[in-house]
């Protein structure tokens, strides 16, 4: 198995979130050694378990590797104390429950500053911590619509189109593990923790980025621009002999090269295609040259081509194609790892390289609550108090 990264082992985290985007943040840092402890409610206390699917299935095994798991009841005033408790030693709390809830438990802010004071605590919601859609349910395709990026998604007059992956969960757990980060760096300084929070709405409109700048410098409402790029041609996706290509023409040199790989060098001085301007104004007749071209020769021919004379290009891969690269094997983004159930696997790799302190994958997701026992001796309970806190339903 491989070594556990060092970088945060100095820290710990109780991570009480659920579905993705909390279970990112989390696993970022226990990615990076720190001991992230997963806290769940005992079995048949919580009503929305398995929104992640099968405890042994793929996103359960991704989101959750590299960490210990206990049960533990936080409604329960003995679970709460408890929970108080383990703050009082902790860096770190991560939680992404609707706002009103960690409040409703007594576990807001304010409760575990005032038994650790250098507690960091890390809240991600659907909308924000306050304002009229706070206490809004917020799943990550509503997300993508009121973010922005379905409205700039799918073909030109056609139905808005959703994100193949979770961008506003993602990229808001991705968020939350940098303002954790920023607060643990701030924290050497004033000794005193604080409030990190972010939402799946702040996040989605952060990753819209150009296109969210668009509006706001210049008024301008982005459209939907199918596979092309906004404002770039051609910069998109063209059919080849057996396939499709995606294609990057990026600044008047690469045109200028471009049109030597195709054998057309008189096309980049063509009025209509001479500028970027000239080709986004005569985007649809370009493409239309373009397209008999590419239909002539394989995606790979062109790959090869292209790369050769310095253009940009790529091929559009199927995931099990993904994983088959040879910069994707050589990248190392398969990591693999054992499982009990599951056996030897392997989970999407963290994509940060790093020269001494590097992230792995150490270890399979735990099965809920497989260190209750052992967590709980770290604290000093004693066997007998564990199976007392066992028979009362608190753990």
């Amino acid at each position: 198995m491989t070594e556990k990264s060092t970088a945060l082992s100095h820290l710990k985290v109780l991570d009480l979130t659920r579905v993705r985007a909390g279970p990112t943040c989390c696993r970022v840092l226990a990615d990076f050694g720190a001991d992230v402890i997963k806290i769940e409610a005992p079995q048949g206390f919580d009503p929305n378990a398995g929104m992640s699917g099968a405890r042994h299935g793929y996103d359960m095994l991704n989101l959750h590797r590299n960490k210990r798991s206990m049960t533990l009841n936080l409604k329960k005033p003995e679970g709460r104390a408890l929970f108080l408790r383990m703050v009082k030693t902790a860096d770190v709390v991560v939680e992404n429950f609707r706002p009103d809830v960690k409040d409703r438990l007594g576990i807001g802010y304010d409760d575990l500053a005032a038994v650790n004071p250098r507690i960091i605590l890390a809240s991600i919601s659907g909308f924000g911590q306050d304002g009229p859609y706070a206490r809004r349910a917020g799943f990550d395709q509503i997300a993508q619509g009121m973010g922005g990026l379905m409205g700039v998604t799918g073909m030109p007059g056609g139905v808005p189109i959703r994100a193949g992956a979770a961008v506003a969960d993602s990229s808001a757990g991705i968020f939350a593990a940098t303002g954790i980060l920023v607060a643990l760096a701030e924290r050497e300084k004033s000794g005193q923790g604080q409030w990190v929070a972010t939402s799946l709405l702040e996040a989605q409109i952060a990753l819209m980025d150009f296109q969210a700048a668009r509006y706001l410098v210049d008024g301008d409402v982005p459209p939907p621009a199918g596979n092309d790029h906004p404002y770039v041609t051609p910069m998109g996706v063209v059919e080849t002999a057996d396939g499709y290509l995606n294609l990057g023409v990026g600044g008047q040199g690469q045109w200028v090269a471009f049109c030597n790989v195709i054998d057309q060098p008189e096309l980049a001085e063509h009025p209509d295609y001479a500028t970027d301007t000239a080709r986004f104004a005569h985007r649809g007749a370009l493409w239309d040259h373009l397209r008999p071209v590419f239909a002539q020769r394989t995606t790979a021919d062109w790959v090869l081509a292209l790369e050769a004379g310095g253009v940009p290009a790529g091929p559009i891969y199927t995931m099990d194609e993904v994983f088959a690269d040879p910069q994707v094997r050589h990248l190392g983004m398969a990591a693999p790892v054992h499982h009990p159930v599951r056996g030897e696997t392997a989970l999407v790799a963290t994509p940060i390289k790093m020269s001494r302190t590097p992230p792995s994958v150490h270890a399979s997701a735990p099965d809920a609550g497989a260190q209750t026992d052992e967590i709980l001796a770290e604290y000093g309970l004693s066997p007998e108090e564990v199976a007392q806190l066992r028979a009362a339903h608190t753990i």
